[in-house]
């Protein structure tokens, strides 16, 4: 590990290019004997290797804080910049059901997307990505603006869809700083299009309302950036509190803060893997359920989503469906019913009740959405033995990605070591596990919290 950390280390210091990395980590890889898990990789899936690699190890050191990020906006911009941030969340229970106009139950997390801003004389945006080293340059004034595939995208995406609903935004120098880890299934893009929305508001006087701004952000990337997302990630990215999970109606946006139980954290495991399959998928997924819906309206006249199908409904007129499309439709149902079960549970601290609603679910996700895999249902059966555990399951889109697990805090840090073990002797990748602690929604950062982070690091 250390002349991992040391390639790691000299490549940053001295910047030097991504081809230069491959090297080092393929010597590290030979003279580690694994050099064989390397072979057939594409240059695209190294290069995504070593940007994930990167951004774990910054996410593990002192430079999860803000305090350089000022100086890092002078070196590249100049001037003087302000900070924000917001969170990435992770989904305790009601999963796949956002976009079903259902319930869930997320928390935002520790890890966030850090912006300095600063406003320009034109109306131009110049954005800096300190995760892929890359810049970009975009002009407000240009309408034909358009999505490319890329990071920009989700930024852009947001001046875009403010300025669609009317706010008239200044020019912007904006250094970007993600500690959400990629690919995870932890709502990164949501914490870079909050943060950034929060920062360009307020920036030209805007006020900021938090429910309007986490819809103007799911429309950005529902219609700029091109994925069909729910309204989750982004409201509990706006709305999330510290020391509390957030139960969300997706459809009235009504909601309710449950604080979580003292002496509890958040312990999510990642399977390091995202199979290709993930972002296809989920999108067959949301069809089926779109397909239920329409095939149900026959005998269910008025229904507008699943959230309005009982499960003796979905019994009683099963013969509409095919066998795949109701095994969908019933993961939905009954998952709403177990988010409000699970918020209930909470609320009255019954633990056992939670922990089996937890369960329930992720067999739901595996064996009717069928968006689980080997390794999330692995990660599950090893936290499932651990002591401490109130609760474990797969969370977001399912095909690889994190498990949430709740876990009493005096067990956390055996159950991080157990875990871990036993899943990379299983498969043979080394997982990363983060224990964490509900956050705080997307907020401006005081300079003087800047000062006092600089002192405590």
């Amino acid at each position: 590990m250390t002349l991992f950390a040391d390639v790691i280390a000299f490549t940053l210091t001295w910047q030097l290019t991504w081809e230069a990395l491959f090297r080092r980590l393929i010597a590290f890889a030979a003279q580690k004997g694994v050099l064989k898990q390397c072979q057939g990789l594409t240059l695209t899936a190294l290069d995504h290797l070593a940007r994930t690699v990167c951004i774990s190890i910054r996410s593990h050191t002192p430079m999860n804080n803000a305090f350089d990020l000022p100086k890092k906006f002078r070196a590249r911009f100049s001037g003087e910049a302000v900070v924000y941030r917001a969170p990435g969340r992770v989904n305790l229970i009601g999963e796949h059901t956002d976009y079903n106009d259902g319930l869930v139950l997320p928390a935002a997390i520790g890890f966030s997307c850090w912006i300095a801003i600063a406003p320009r004389t034109d109306r131009k945006i110049a954005l800096y990505s300190e995760n892929f080293d890359e810049a970009i340059e975009a002009d407000l004034d240009n309408a034909k603006i358009h999505s490319t595939g890329k990071w920009p995208d989700y930024p852009l995406g947001v001046a875009w869809s403010l300025d669609k609903a009317g706010y008239r935004l200044k020019g912007a120098n904006i250094y970007i700083r993600g500690e959400v880890p990629l690919g995870a299934g932890l709502s990164s893009s949501a914490a870079l299009e909050v943060s950034t929305g929060y920062a360009l508001l307020d920036l030209a006087n805007h006020p900021i309302e938090l429910t309007k701004l986490a819809l103007l952000c799911q429309q950005a990337e529902n219609e700029f950036v091109g994925a069909r997302v729910g309204i989750m990630d982004q409201f509990v990215s706006c709305h999330g509190q510290a020391g509390s999970a957030l139960l969300l109606d997706c459809r009235s946006l009504d909601f309710r803060l449950l604080p979580l139980p003292r002496g509890v954290q958040l312990v999510i495991c990642n399977t390091m893997v995202q199979h290709k399959l993930g972002t296809s998928e989920y999108n067959v997924r949301r069809t089926e359920c779109e397909e239920g819906v329409r095939l149900l309206s026959k005998a269910l006249p008025g229904i507008r989503a699943l959230r309005d199908v009982s499960l003796p409904d979905l019994e009683r007129h099963r013969g509409l469906l095919n066998e795949t499309v109701y095994k969908r439709c019933r993961h939905v149902i009954t998952e709403n019913f177990r988010t409000r079960e699970a918020a209930s549970a909470l609320q009255s601290e019954k633990t056992e009740t939670l922990r089996n609603l937890m369960a329930e679910s992720h067999s739901s996700l595996r064996d009717d959405y069928e968006v689980s895999c080997r390794e999330l249902d692995l990660m599950v059966d090893l936290a499932m033995q651990q002591e401490g555990v109130l609760g474990a399951r797969m969370t977001g889109g399912g095909f690889g990605g994190c498990t949430i697990n709740l876990v009493n805090a005096a067990d956390a840090e055996k159950f991080r070591e157990r875990v871990s073990q036993g899943y990379e002797v299983a498969t043979g990748y080394h997982p990363n596990i983060y224990v964490c602690e509900a956050s705080q929604g997307a907020e401006k950062v005081a300079r003087h919290a800047l000062k006092i982070t600089t002192l405590t690091d």
